[in-house]
């Protein structure tokens, strides 16, 4: 075993609730069936995947079988691409046959089915994904998966090209990976076969490319991963437009980040960028609209000289306070606008609080002081929400008297 890697990883990898059920409904006299992928990979380095997935020789059907004999629910997830999803005490574990490549058009294969581990190994993306793990605790290392993950390589199995011929998706996976696992700069090959074929892109759906790309941003060495996509010019492919490196780095020092703030750091500056990513990626609405809300509140903090305790609570009373810590921490280091330490602290207060300021008044209050319902109300709830901001958000008492009456006198107003 190569130093850095966790010997004891496998063990407790079979160890693991529900694997041990698994192999044993499936172990049949001339079969085979191992741990694969990425759960090796995770076991070796120490982390508990989220995923589980076995490889085997029996085919789909004997795998339905075998599971429902066993007691074991079976579901036919990929049934025609070999894969069957057995739940063990609710928990999924994905079942897939071994296969081989007939044909591939970069984005869909044609798979049949065989019995050898080592060429359905050969047909994964990257040495370290490759590695599999039998029954019996034996490791099986057909790519020098080993060495390759102990030292931080991401490496393609055999030609880089061709792996990217048989799915596109795999460039971007490839600096995913190496965002994750890799160190030092990404191996020269990949790098020339990923620009060869940077055209495939634009083959892939919008959903697998936004995927993809989410989940990269979060990886631990996202930055420089993504600061090399930039160099080669495929960062604007996807994203249409140039990438903000040290606002991405910024948004990344928060590990609780979301991968939608991390984007947002990157690659937006108006809302009409927040539209382009919508469409570039087929974000989904919640995905869009908080990329919408990070670019309005980049437009309030525009051209602001410093802001104060007041004018962070009239930022966070329309903006949210989540979402104005945000935009802030991106343009951290940029020179406007200067936060002042009590404006950095009342942020903060509202943040772990959860506590949005909201004005201290409604229509009810204007209702029972003679306003009646109509435009003149809505006149007068703007006009004390206005004053309400311009005084930093007061809740007092006092407060709520003057703005009531602010409210009646421009209820009152007559407007053309």
């Amino acid at each position: 075993m190569p130093a850095g890697l966790d010997a004891d990883g496998p063990k407790r990898l079979l160890d693991r609730t529900g694997v041990a059920t698994c192999l044993a409904a499936l172990k049949r006299e001339g079969q085979e069936t191992r741990l694969v992928g990425g759960c090796v990979r995770d076991a070796l380095l120490g982390h508990d995947a989220a995923d589980i997935d076995f490889a085997t020789t029996h085919p789909p059907a004997e795998t339905m079988a075998l599971a429902k004999a066993a007691g074991l629910k079976a579901v036919p997830t990929g049934f025609e691409h070999g894969t069957v999803t057995l739940v063990v005490d609710g928990a999924p574990f994905e079942v897939t046959t071994l296969r081989e490549d007939i044909e591939t058009d970069g984005r869909h294969a044609v798979v049949r089915f065989g019995r050898d581990f080592t060429r359905d190994a050969e047909r994964r993306d990257f040495t370290i994904n490759a590695l599999s793990l039998g029954a019996d605790g034996d490791l099986h290392d057909p790519g020098c998966g080993l060495d390759d993950l102990a030292e931080g390589r991401v490496l393609f199995i055999g030609d880089p090209a061709t792996r990217i011929r048989e799915d596109a998706l795999r460039s971007l996976r490839f600096f995913r990976f190496h965002a994750r696992f890799g160190r030092g700069e990404p191996d020269r090959p990949a790098l020339e076969a990923i620009v060869a074929a940077r055209t495939s892109l634009d083959r892939l759906s919008h959903e697998r490319v936004r995927a993809e790309l989410l989940k990269l941003l979060l990886a631990p060495r996202a930055v420089p991963a993504v600061a090399v996509m930039s160099e080669i010019g495929l960062l604007a492919r996807l994203l249409g437009g140039v990438g903000d490196l040290g606002r991405l780095a910024r948004a990344s020092a928060d590990p609780a980040s979301p991968a939608v703030a991390r984007l947002a750091a990157l690659a937006v500056q108006t809302v009409e960028d927040a539209g382009r990513l919508r469409d570039a990626l087929r974000l989904s609405k919640a995905e869009h609209a908080h990329l919408a809300a990070y670019a309005t509140v980049l437009a309030a903090l525009r051209g602001r000289g410093k802001i104060d305790a007041r004018d962070m609570r009239g930022l966070a009373a329309t903006h949210g306070p989540g979402m104005v810590a945000e935009a802030l921490r991106a343009i951290a280091s940029e020179p406007r606008p200067q936060v002042e330490a009590e404006a950095s602290d009342a942020l903060s207060k509202l943040v772990d609080s959860r506590d949005t300021p909201a004005l201290p008044l409604g229509g009810s209050d204007l209702v029972a002081r003679g306003v009646r319902p109509g435009r003149g109300l809505g006149r007068g709830l703007a006009a004390a929400r206005a004053l309400w901001l311009s005084e930093g958000c007061p809740i007092d008492e006092a407060a709520r008297e003057r703005l009531i009456a602010r409210a009646v006198m421009a209820a009152g107003e007559q407007r053309d």
